[in-house]
């Protein structure tokens, strides 16, 4: 898994709430078994028809194509708990989604796939929108480290994070990954209690 550290970037506005696990990445894509391979299934159901693009979808204009923040309305990644999901979102390049809320699996399976899902105020969500459809390719600075947003034109929205997934992004580390860093520790308990099992029997 990739770090994630200060980065500025192009904002998506997908101007949708409630945005399910199955629109993020449709059943039909699920019978894969590699890891990989989802992220140009994306929205398939939003961004093609008959395997055409659909003009007026935003990740089909430009400059958005490429765009690694992702700005939604409430409830994003709501539905069944897939991580296809997240697996999806991050193979096409998204790295930061912004929402007022998101459903708790899909939030918790972000981390566990390098994304960093930004839970925003609903004021600062519509202000955000409004910047974004004002000003095609609008940027945001993305400051995990600080654990604020910022554009250059003044605008700043500080945001939460549990201390244990912000070092986890900063590290590029999964649930795996941050356990096997204690590894020297889990040997030696392990060891020692092996030695205490044997004195016990």
């Amino acid at each position: 898994m990739k770090s994630l550290t200060g980065f500025t970037g192009i904002v998506a506005p997908l101007d949708a709430a409630n945005v399910d696990t199955d629109a993020i990445i449709p059943k039909q894509f699920l019978k894969r078994i590699e890891r990989t391979g989802f992220g140009e299934f994306l929205f398939y159901e939003w961004r093609y028809e008959n395997g055409v693009e659909k003009p007026d979808f935003i990740l089909n204009r430009e400059p958005y194509r490429h765009a690694p923040i992702l700005l939604a309305r409430k409830n994003f990644g709501c539905g069944s708990s897939r991580e296809h999901a997240p697996w999806a979102l991050g193979e096409y390049g998204i790295k930061v989604i912004l929402a007022p809320s998101f459903a708790d699996i899909f939030y918790n399976n972000c981390f566990k796939n390098g994304i960093l899902p930004v839970a925003l105020p609903e004021k600062d969500i519509e202000v955000l929108f409004q910047k974004s459809n004002e000003s095609p390719g609008y940027q945001l600075r993305v400051d995990l480290e600080n654990q604020r947003i910022e554009d250059s034109f003044g605008y700043m929205a500080e945001f939460d994070i549990v201390s244990y997934r912000k070092d986890q992004l900063l590290k590029g580390l999964d649930e795996i990954g941050a356990t096997l860093q204690s590894a020297e520790l889990i040997d030696s308990f392990e060891s020692a209690h092996k030695i205490f099992y044997k004195l016990e029997m």
